[in-house]
C-alpha cells in the first residue's frame, strides 16, 4: 500500500465523487493499492455513491450469444476468435424466433434488458436484417431494454438499429489504449472508440466497458474509467477475465476477489451517475464476495455468457434479497 492509501478518506473521495469532481491520478491509485484491511471502507464510501444515483435497486440484464464463433478477429481474450484452439459451439446468426424466445427467458429471469450478441468483425447487410426483425417483434410484444453488440458498425446500419428499437448499443473499450496491440492486431483502439461515437450520434445509449486482468498496470485501469468518463458511456460493464484454455490468456490467472472490489468502488468514484455492472468473470474472480461488489455496482448479468457458464439465476436474485436490494423489473 503507497502512503497516499494509507492516509485516504474513502468518504471524502465519495463526497468528491458526489460534487462532480473527477479523482486525481493518484487518488485511483490509492483506491486500487488500497489495504484489504480498508476494503469495507471503501466499499461503505462507493456504497454512498450508488445508493445516491441508484438506491438499493439493481437492474438485471440477460445475454443471448446470436452468433458463435466463426470470428476472424485475433482478441486473445475470447474462446470465439480465430486464434483459439478452444472447443466451442460454431453457428451463424440464430433466427428471428430463437431470438425472440431468449427475449421472453429473459423476462422470466426478471432482467430489464436483453443483449443480443454476435461475434465478427460487424455484422453482414443480411444479419442486420435478421436482428432488426427480431427487434421490431420484441419491442411490440414485451416490456424490455434491447442492447445490441455486433461489432463495429457503418453508419447506415446504426440508423437502421436505432431505428428498430435498439435502445443500446455494446462496444467495449476492453483495455487501455497502450495495452491494445497486446491484446489484438485485427482492429484498433480508436475504431472501439469510433464505433461508440457513432451509436450517440444515432440515438443509441452507448454502452462500453472493460476486462480486468489482461495485464494492464493499476495506472492503465485508472485511465480505462477516465476514457469512459469521457465518452460518457451510459452502462459500463466492468468483467474480470475467464482465462479459458486454448485462448492466447489461457494462463493469465484471475483478478483477486479483493482487487476485483476495488476495481468496482474505482469505477463507481469515477463515473458516479452510471450504470456500473459486474460482468464476466464475476463468478470465477469475485467467488464468495460476489455480494459485495453491489455496494458499487448496481446492475449484473443474470445466466451464462458467451461461451462460459454463469450461476443459476435463482442464486442472484438470492444475493439480491439476502442484501435487502430490490431488482429493478423492467428497468427501462
Amino acid at each position: 500500500m503507497n502512503t497516499i492509501a494509507a492516509e485516504m478518506d474513502w468518504l471524502a473521495l465519495a463526497q468528491k465523487a458526489l460534487n462532480g469532481e473527477c479523482l486525481t491520478l493518484e487518488e485511483g491509485l490509492a483506491v486500487l493499492d488500497a489495504d484489504n484491511d480498508e476494503v469495507l471502507l471503501l466499499m461503505q464510501a462507493a456504497f454512498k455513491v450508488r445508493k445516491h444515483f441508484y438506491g438499493k435497486k439493481v437492474k438485471l440484464n440477460m445475454i443471448i450469444n446470436a452468433k458463435s464463433g466463426l470470428c476472424p478477429e485475433d482478441c486473445g481474450y475470447c474462446s470465439q476468435s480465430i486464434v483459439s484452439t478452444a472447443p466451442v459451439k460454431k453457428y451463424t446468426l440464430l433466427d428471428k424466433d430463437t431470438l425472440v424466445s431468449g427475449a421472453r427467458e429473459a423476462l422470466a429471469r426478471k432482467a430489464g434488458t436483453y443483449c443480443i450478441v454476435a461475434s465478427g468483425k460487424g455484422p453482414t447487410d443480411k444479419e442486420l436484417d435478421q436482428v432488426v426483425d427480431a427487434v421490431r417483434e420484441i419491442r411490440n410484444t414485451m416490456p424490455l431494454k434491447i442492447c445490441a453488440c455486433l461489432g463495429i458498425l457503418k453508419d447506415d446500419q446504426a440508423e437502421r438499429l436505432a431505428e428498430a428499437g435498439v435502445h443500446r448499443y455494446n462496444h467495449n473499450l476492453n483495455t487501455s489504449k497502450a495495452n491494445y496491440p497486446s491484446i489484438t492486431t485485427t482492429h484498433t483502439y480508436d475504431q472501439r472508440v469510433e464505433t461508440v461515437e457513432k451509436v450517440k450520434t444515432h440515438g443509441m445509449s452507448p454502452c462500453s466497458g472493460v476486462i480486468i486482468g489482461m495485464g494492464e498496470t493499476n495506472q492503465e485501469i485508472v485511465e480505462m474509467a477516465y476514457a469512459l468518463r469521457e465518452l460518457d458511456a451510459d452502462s459500463i460493464p466492468i468483467n474480470f477475465l475467464n482465462s479459458i484454455p486454448g485462448t492466447p490468456l489461457e494462463h493469465a490467472g484471475r483478478t483477486p476477489s479483493m482487487k476485483a472490489l476495488k476495481v468496482l468502488a474505482l469505477f463507481r468514484f469515477i463515473c458516479p451517475s452510471k450504470e456500473i455492472r459486474v460482468a464476466g468473470g464475476r463468478e470465477v474472480n469475485l467467488r464468495t464476495l460476489q455480494p459485495l461488489s453491489l455496494f458499487a455496482a448496481n446492475s449484473l448479468f443474470v445466466g451464462d455468457y458467451l461461451t462460459t457458464a454463469g450461476q443459476e439465476v435463482t442464486a442472484d436474485h438470492q444475493i439480491i434479497e439476502d442484501l435487502g436490494f430490490e431488482i429493478e423489473l423492467n428497468a427501462l
